[in-house]
């Protein structure tokens, strides 16, 4: 009997029913005559990810603000709820290099504590609505039907809500000035845009052949949909995510200016940004500082969102 040609690329497997079936491709890569299996959709993400110099330096620019949020201790040494009345909206000097605001507080210490709120506020947030979306789009783009429809109906009622008068209305009840009413209502307002991505791309994948294959085979849903579905799912809501992370950070600023967002003496740039606009003609290192902080922040993570998304679907870039 003739050796069977293990260079072929359409390699088979013997199957308990006594026939063949198509390798998956990472199966078959094995096979190949040179002995080198073909990267995965993440192997090969990450091995342009780690060539591209956006990615590279917005990673650096992210990992140093986690960085600075966990441990602020390691920029400064001072207090940043500690004011004196007579430096008030003075400017740079000797161990103060962003001058004090209107109360007297250091800039600096202050600008360096708020990166703790706005990174925690946009983390868990994005974490939140990615697990919430993500559950209920896949459910609902896996079994289809009633399912379906209402989550996508109640999907558009939410996104009708303007995101900032929706933000008044819900937090201006809320007395707490911990992170977490903010952080649902980031999470109750943002689920749908990730429920919609998940949704649609869980309905791409359970046509693909691997998923029919797998259903003829006896394979459950839950199999089906943990197994085969949802790995290949996933991609774009890490996308997306990662996009929002630095819009829910801008977010969380922009109701802390407003006022119904943080509130004192929770330490966030959206607070000083607030306290300084009425003295920017007179001090405008007050709104500089901190401005500059919450938009490189942001900056970096739509860098980092861009750069996953060019990576993880090169058709996009």
């Amino acid at each position: 009997m003739p050796e069977p040609d293990l260079d072929r690329h359409d390699a088979v497997a013997p199957t308990g029913a006594g026939g063949a079936m198509d390798l998956a491709l990472s199966e078959a890569g094995s096979l190949r005559a040179d002995g080198r299996r073909p990267r995965s959709l993440w192997s090969d993400a990450w091995h342009q990810l780690r060539r591209d110099p956006v990615f590279v330096v917005s990673a650096l620019l992210i990992v140093f603000l986690v960085l600075i949020a966990l441990w602020p201790q390691i920029l400064t040494s001072g207090d940043p709820l500690r004011c004196d009345l007579s430096k008030s909206q003075q400017g740079s000097a000797p161990g103060h290099p962003f001058g004090y605001d209107t109360q007297g507080c250091d800039v600096y210490t202050r600008t360096v504590y708020g990166a703790r709120a706005s990174i925690t506020v946009g983390v868990c947030a994005t974490l939140g609505a990615a697990l919430l979306g993500s559950l209920l789009g896949g459910l609902a783009g896996f079994f289809g039907g009633w399912w379906d429809a209402l989550l996508s109906r109640t999907a558009d009622v939410f996104f009708g809500i303007p995101v900032v008068l929706g933000g008044l209305v819900f937090l201006s009840v809320v007395t707490s000035s911990a992170v977490w009413p903010v952080v649902g209502f980031i999470v109750l307002l943002g689920w749908p845009q990730v429920a919609r991505i998940a949704r649609g791309a869980v309905i791409t994948a359970r046509e693909h052949d691997y998923v029919q294959a797998a259903r003829a085979l006896g394979a459950g849903s839950g199999r089906m949909l943990l197994r085969h579905v949802a790995p290949n799912a996933v991609a774009p809501v890490i996308v997306v995510a990662t996009i929002a992370l630095g819009t829910y950070i801008a977010l969380e600023a922009t109701l802390s200016f407003l006022g119904v967002g943080l509130r004192p003496p929770t330490v966030s740039w959206g607070i000083d940004i607030s306290n300084a606009a009425p003295q920017i003609r007179n001090a405008p290192h007050m709104l500089l500082w901190p401005a500059g902080a919450l938009s490189l922040t942001v900056l970096a993570f739509i860098m980092l969102g861009d750069a996953v998304r060019d990576a993880l679907d090169p058709k996009l870039g």
